[in-house]
């Protein structure tokens, strides 16, 4: 035992029992080691789990809660429009043009982003609003009028908010400034605005280059490109929607008057301003507005007597007519509601079926204070102040007055519609007489006629008998009596004995001016002293003519077509401010009422909440 404990082979050294309890200890707190660090891992994990899970939850609600707010705010019948847009920008802007340009800026920015206000759902589809427009069928019998977009900066936005049509303008040959500001004013506790802005306009031409530009961006996203050929294409209509809206079951009105510095007196000159936006801006319009009724152009008003008027409005719807467009646009007056004597009213209406025009717009801002201000209502020291500035007034109190003059002008212009069908069809004008008489038959042709049940031989063989009755002997008296009638003269193109090949110039087959060619000049019913000749046409800047897109060939008279004896359209703009007083408008004549105040002072969501309103009347009237 000493042996082996003191053999130094066999006794093992202190290091290495220390070495090898070094080992064993090692080895144990490496396997600790491992464990702890197995164990911290799988914390980490779980750690690493959950706040994956709560970034992918926040995420998420982050993610819901943008395309919620997305859809809330770009929703025109969300509150935020009407109880914290408008208020806030009024608080911000004590002058109503700087807040009214403000919202209009705002509204371009919004939709080059596609961040704009719409009106979202398809309530419009189901046609219970639809109207019928100069063959177009309207979505519903509502339009923004003149004035939110003066320079036609945003038609495209302002048609997303749900009108039917929205008028642009107006605009001036040449640009001009208007009058000086401050130039607009509220009347909050009434929901009016007072406004003299004298037709401030960046010219015909300034507004053309951006609908023209407006065009081609259409064009080249339907795939038609972004030149010129692909414009005219759109605006032939190969896109399927009308040339101005670019929306189906929409239009865009296109408001044009003259300079302010245009000479009152000169009606050559004056014609020349409309001829000339006509040829700048009617390539870009469903509809061309004659504004003649701007309470703030010293002379302008003074336009609605009838001689001038029907002048004017012969010169635009000429003018219209030779477009270089597949279609023409409609053409509407627009008149004040100050001129409403009998004797004024019923002007207007003959210089509308004198000169062709297809509607007219009753109603702008009024010059009269009266009965405005409820009786024992007393104004804000503001308000007062403000209500005594000259310039247009607008609000709704001007509604029972709209809703009267509308009932006028259909009354005058329905009866204008009987006198010149009678005088179009060949009939006196007292045709009403005539119509509660029926023509009795000849003796000839009471005698003569079958009897029914006879056989199919019998009633050939009574018409013969009866025309051998009624056809005069071939005597000299009858045949110098039938040579002394007027033929109608069939064109080249029909005749067998024509040669095949004809000039693009050839009237139509049966069209109303091969009948006309043959009356006498004293018949003919083309009023020569009112039109223009195309060398007239004179155009304010010798640079830029858009006149150069009127077509040369002289367009028939009014009174010579069949759409001279269609019923004219009317639009009433006036105190509108529910769906109740549009449905009035309505049964008072009018196809389509129009608003402004109450779209700056209700924010964008009032034509969704008048339509809705419509609706609710409409089921309520159907319970009765």
């Amino acid at each position: 035992m000493w042996l082996v404990r003191n053999c130094p082979p066999c006794r093992p050294t202190t290091s290495k029992v220390r070495a090898a309890n070094s080992r064993y200890v090692y080895n144990f707190s490496t396997t600790t080691r491992r464990f702890a660090l197995t164990t911290q891992e799988v914390a980490t994990d779980s750690r690493s789990l959950v706040t994956r899970l709560k970034n992918l939850f926040l995420g998420t609600a982050i993610g819901a809660s943008l395309i919620l707010g997305y859809l809330y705010i770009t929703d025109t019948r969300a509150g935020v429009h009407q109880w914290i847009v408008v208020p806030s920008i009024r608080w911000f802007y004590d002058d109503a043009e700087d807040a009214h340009e403000a919202g209009t800026k705002a509204l371009k920015a919004l939709h080059e982003f596609g961040l704009h206000p719409r009106e979202r759902g398809s309530e419009d589809k189901g046609g219970d609003l639809t109207v019928e427009v100069f063959g177009h069928t309207l979505r519903n019998p509502i339009g923004i009028s003149a004035g939110i977009d003066k320079h036609a900066e945003i038609p495209t936005a302002l048609l997303a908010l749900g009108p039917s049509v929205v008028e642009v303008g107006g605009a001036t040959p040449h640009p001009q400034d208007g009058n000086p500001k401050p130039r607009v004013f509220r009347l909050p506790s009434q929901r009016a605005l007072i406004n003299r802005y004298g037709l401030n306009s960046d010219g015909a031409d300034s507004m053309a280059m951006r609908l023209r530009q407006r065009v081609r961006e259409y064009a080249y996203a339907m795939g038609f490109g972004m030149d010129e050929a692909a414009e005219q294409r759109i605006l032939d209509g190969e896109a399927g929607v009308p040339p101005g809206s670019l929306v189906d079951g929409k239009l865009m009105a296109v408001q044009i008057a003259k300079n302010k510095f245009t000479p009152d007196d000169d009606i050559e000159a004056i014609k020349n301003d409309y001829v000339y936006c006509v040829g700048a801006l009617a390539r870009y319009a469903d509809i061309i507005v004659v504004n003649v009724s701007s309470p703030n152009t010293p002379g302008l008003r003074d336009l609605q007597r009838k001689e001038p008027l029907r002048n004017i409005l012969t010169a635009v719807v000429e003018a219209a007519k030779r477009i270089h467009r597949k279609t023409s646009p409609a053409v509407m007056v627009k008149v004040s509601p100050d001129e409403d004597s009998e004797e004024q009213v019923a002007g207007i209406v003959d210089a509308v079926w004198a000169s062709g025009v297809d509607g007219v717009i009753v109603g702008n801002t009024t010059k009269r204070r009266h009965d405005l201000i409820p009786e024992g209502h007393t104004l804000p020291y503001r308000e007062a102040a403000a209500l005594l500035e000259q310039g247009g007034y607008s609000g709704p109190q001007l509604f029972e007055r709209t809703v009267s003059l509308v009932k006028r002008y259909r009354r005058l212009l329905d009866e204008g519609l009987n006198a010149n069908s009678a005088m179009y069809s060949g009939l006196p004008k007292s045709s009403k007489s005539l119509e509660s008489k029926p023509i009795k038959a000849s003796v000839e042709q009471t005698s003569t006629a079958p009897a029914p049940g006879t056989s199919t031989a019998d009633k050939i063989e009574a018409t013969v008998q009866r025309d051998r009755a009624n056809l005069k002997h071939a005597t000299p008296e009858a045949e110098a009596e039938s040579k002394s009638q007027p033929l109608l003269r069939l064109p080249a193109r029909n005749s067998p004995s024509s040669p095949a090949t004809h000039s693009a110039s050839d009237s139509p087959a049966l069209s109303s001016s091969s009948h006309l060619d043959q009356l006498s000049p004293s018949d003919r019913d083309t009023p020569s002293s009112a039109t223009p000749s195309p060398a007239s046409y004179s155009s304010p800047k010798s640079s830029l003519s858009p006149l150069s897109s009127l077509s040369t060939t002289p367009p028939q008279s009014a009174l010579s077509s069949s759409s001279a004896v269609k019923p004219k359209v009317i639009f009433c703009t006036g105190g509108i401010t529910n769906g109740k007083q549009l449905l009035e408008v309505q049964q008072a004549g009018a196809q389509l009422g129009m608003i402004y105040t109450h779209l700056v002072y209700g924010g964008v969501g009032v034509i969704s909440r008048m339509k809705a309103e419509m609706r609710e009347e409409i089921s309520r009237q159907k319970k009765i």
